[in-house]
């Protein structure tokens, strides 16, 4: 059986109670602002040992700045720099934010760094390209890459498996309600977005039977390694749910 991280994206309890609660979590902050290496180091220090640290990558590699995220955001870039943000692009700009996160992520210890592009970065040719050279320029040893496609990429798996069958060290990031990793790879990263119509419904509480289902998902899977990060209105609750739900989780 796989080794099973269970946890949230953010921290919906105080830390030291979630560090008791939770094998590891997702952080959020450093999506929305630029991160800070030395806040994250601390951060590291923090927390017990063994827990496990993933983060979400700074949104100026992955969301142009007119994304409707950019409104949470402290630092936002000028209006003049509007097409070198975002995307994925192969700008000078794009891959200072990529450094800046890298940094961060080291000084963390994250295991893993989650790129979600946004529904407006289509599967179009231009941005399959700047996919691949993306994660050409930037796949390290260092930590893996977990890219989160959403929009039409859903629809279209073979383009998703096009980009992250290139690349050892990228995992293909899926909500397991939704979709499968079209890339088998020796950890598998599951985000829960809730179960509705469209591509998230926070506000969904998991069921039971929900949980069973995906205790069996991840019971299947041939993966070393498996994260199950909730991300909806619940999760403290539907995580710590699941823990109790799926024996595997508690190992």
């Amino acid at each position: 059986m796989a080794r099973l991280l269970v946890g949230c994206c953010g921290f919906p309890v105080g830390r030291s109670k979630y560090y008791s609660m939770f094998s590891a979590v997702e952080l959020q902050e450093t999506f929305y602002n630029p991160p800070d290496p030395e806040k994250l180091a601390k951060l590291r220090r923090e927390a017990p040992e063994g827990f496990v640290f993933t983060m979400k990558a700074w949104q100026a590699v992955t969301h142009p700045l007119d994304s409707p995220t950019w409104k949470r955001a402290r630092v936002k870039p000028g209006k003049e720099l509007a097409d070198r943000y975002g995307f994925l692009r192969p700008t000078k700009e794009v891959f200072e934010a990529w450094e800046l996160t890298a940094r961060a992520a080291k000084a963390l210890g994250a295991r893993l760094v989650v790129l979600q592009t946004p529904p407006s970065f289509d599967a179009s040719d231009e941005n399959l390209r700047n996919a691949v050279e993306f994660f050409s320029s930037v796949e390290t040893g260092d930590f893996l890459l977990g890219w989160e496609p959403r929009g039409d990429w859903l629809r279209k798996p073979e383009r998703i498996a096009e980009v992250v069958g290139r690349f050892s060290r990228v995992v293909h990031v899926v909500d397991p309600f939704r979709s499968k990793p079209v890339v088998e790879r020796p950890t598998a990263y599951f985000r829960l977005h809730g179960i509705g119509p469209g591509e998230v419904n926070y506000r969904y509480r998991y069921t039971d039977e929900d949980l069973s289902t995906l205790c069996s998902i991840v019971s299947g899977l041939g993966a070393e390694e498996v994260y199950v990060m909730f991300n909806n209105v619940y999760m403290a609750q539907d995580a710590s749910r699941f823990k109790e739900k799926c024996p595997a989780s508690n190992k």
